[in-house]
């Protein structure tokens, strides 16, 4: 079974939208598919996927004693997909307990089917970092927009030093050295991922070992999601070098995505994008991505691609950008000529992305600024 955790550094990339659109879409292809909504202090994938909630989810069976975890899984209408709902209204569920965790990660991991695709909480939380790491090329979620690029970098950053924890024996001279990091916040936040690497390699080869043994098997992969034009693609590229160059990490670019208003409509709709409108360009990019995923089926887990593979995927992104970008531009020729759309609502239109813009451009400028203060610290 391919294990899929779906994260974000940030809540508002459209990761949900993903997860209950790609699980479909590998369901449609004859794939066996299971759909965990592990989100669980703000469960909502039911609504994506026009399900009516129900009491028995994956939080009763966490917090009841006795409770069976076939009892929270749920059939639903679509090909081959079967769902695992959360339980956002039971208290304390984001916050769960070692013992919880382990026994959710060993009841997922007894599924049998072709694919387990995890809808995972924004964050950075143990909890969230855990189930992610399940995977050795999980899925990171972000936008174009600054806060977001951010975000899912520091996603990765804490993915990493999570991997580095995990990876020392307790007690051991690493182990001690990285505590001795942590008790210290601020020179934490400033050193980088190789210079502790480095350190370790001097200080405890054989935790030294350990680390590259677990690091050398992860391999996350990106989908950058609501983009308006195709120069939105080239952010992919500056979150890989960040990566690269500071945590010592290389990603696979697994495909682009156009925002679309019309997935508002499916949600009121209580209709997946990929029912509602399987033509779209939104629709189109998610086929895409379940695709690649398909194509990938038969690489062993621990073959991971070269860097020459991985520039590759990066170009293709862009060419998607592009190829994406002129259907939009076709589908709103279409819709003008027709009279479906009017030259008010493209005006209106063009208005509001144009606020959206705006809004991103202060968000850049008070990053930069931050950025400077912080450059300017002794």
């Amino acid at each position: 079974m391919r294990i899929i955790p779906i994260a974000s550094g940030k809540g508002g990339v459209g990761k949900s939208l993903i997860a209950a659109n790609l699980a479909i879409a590998l369901g449609q292809a004859g794939k066996s598919v299971f759909l965990a909504d592990l989100d669980l202090g703000g469960s909502n994938l039911h609504m994506i996927l026009g399900l009516r909630p129900r009491r028995e989810g994956l939080g009763a069976f966490l917090s009841r004693p006795g409770a069976k975890f076939e009892d929270a899984i749920m059939e639903t209408d679509y090909p081959n997909l079967r769902f695992i709902p959360g339980d956002s209204e039971i208290p304390g569920l984001a916050n769960l307990a070692p013992g919880q965790k382990s026994k959710a990660i060993r009841n997922l991991r007894s599924l049998q089917a072709d694919y387990l695709i995890m809808d995972l909480g924004a964050g950075t939380s143990f909890n969230i970092l855990d189930f992610f790491l399940m995977s050795r090329r999980g899925l990171i979620i972000t936008t174009p927009a600054p806060t977001a690029t951010v975000n899912a970098y520091l996603f990765l950053k804490n993915a990493a030093f999570r991997l580095l924890q995990a990876s020392f024996k307790r007690h051991s001279p690493a182990w001690v050295y990285l505590e001795g990091l942590k008790k210290d916040g601020a020179a934490l936040q400033r050193i980088y991922i190789p210079q502790i690497i480095e350190s370790v390699k001097t200080r405890d080869p054989e935790s030294y070992a350990s680390y590259l043994e677990r690091v050398s098997r992860f391999r996350p992969r990106l989908v950058l999601n609501m983009l308006e034009n195709p120069e939105d693609g080239d952010k992919a590229g500056r979150l890989r070098r960040s990566c690269r160059e500071y945590l010592d990490m290389d990603m696979e670019h697994l495909g682009i995505v156009y925002r679309d208003d019309i997935q508002d409509t499916a949600l009121r709709s209580r209709l997946p994008i990929l029912i509602y409108k399987p033509l779209s360009v939104l629709s189109q990019a998610i086929l895409r991505i379940a695709d690649k995923l398909i194509q990938t089926e038969a690489d062993p887990e621990d073959d991971f691609p070269a860097g020459g593979y991985l520039e590759e995927t990066y170009q293709t992104a862009r060419m998607e950008a592009e190829v994406d970008f002129n259907a939009k531009i076709d589908y709103i020729e279409e819709l003008l000529q027709s009279g479906a759309l009017s030259t008010g609502d493209l005006i209106e239109t063009v208005k509001t992305q144009q606020m959206e813009l705006n809004q991103l451009k202060k968000e850049n400028q008070f990053l930069k600024s931050r950025l400077v203060k912080l450059l300017e610290k002794p």
